[in-house]
C-alpha cells in the first residue's frame, strides 16, 4: 500500500494521527531519524496530529522527569522549547470518551480513545498499546511505531 498518509483519507482530506509522549520525545528532544518522516508531514501540513489538554500536561510532567531533564540539557532545550513545539504541530480538541477497547497501561488511554473517537492513526512505541494492534484495527485505528508503519 502507499506510504502516503493521505491515501487512507478521502480526496482532499488531511489524515489525523495521534502521537504519545515517547514519539513525541523522540521528534522534539532526541531527533530520532525514524521520527523524521513524521515530523515531515507534520511540518508540510499533511499530517495533522490530534492531541488534548491532559496530553500536553503529560509531557509536560515527563519533561521533568530526572531521566530527560539531563536530555534536555544536553540539547541544549528547555521543556518550555519542546512545548511551544507541541503546541506549533497538534491541534487540541476535545478528550474523547472511552473506547470500547481498553489498555492494560492507564496513561496510554486517552491515547487510545482519542485516536478510536476520529478514525485517526496512532502512532506510539508503548508495548500495552502495541499488543492492542488487531482490536483497534478493527475500530479502524491502524497503530504502530513510525509513520511508515501505519501507513502500510
Amino acid at each position: 500500500m502507499d506510504s502516503d498518509p493521505n491515501s487512507f483519507a478521502p480526496p482532499g482530506a488531511k489524515q489525523q494521527a495521534v502521537i504519545d509522549t515517547n514519539i513525541t520525545l523522540d521528534l522534539f528532544v532526541f531527533n530520532d531519524d525514524a521520527a523524521t518522516p513524521l515530523r515531515k508531514q507534520l511540518e508540510s501540513g499533511h499530517l495533522i496530529w490530534l492531541a488534548t489538554a491532559p496530553m500536553r500536561v503529560e509531557l509536560a510532567r515527563v519533561l521533568t522527569y530526572p531521566q530527560i531533564v539531563p536530555r534536555l540539557v544536553f540539547y541544549k532545550l528547555a521543556a518550555e522549547d519542546v512545548l511551544a513545539k507541541f503546541d506549533q504541530h497538534t491541534r487540541i480538541v476535545n478528550a474523547a470518551p472511552k473506547a470500547p477497547v481498553t489498555c492494560a497501561d492507564p496513561d496510554d488511554q486517552i491515547f487510545i480513545d482519542l485516536a478510536v473517537a476520529h478514525k485517526a492513526l496512532l502512532i506510539s512505541k508503548d508495548r500495552a498499546v502495541l499488543t492492542m494492534k488487531k482490536r483497534l484495527a478493527a475500530l479502524h485505528v491502524s497503530a504502530g511505531r513510525t509513520l511508515a508503519e501505519v501507513t502500510a
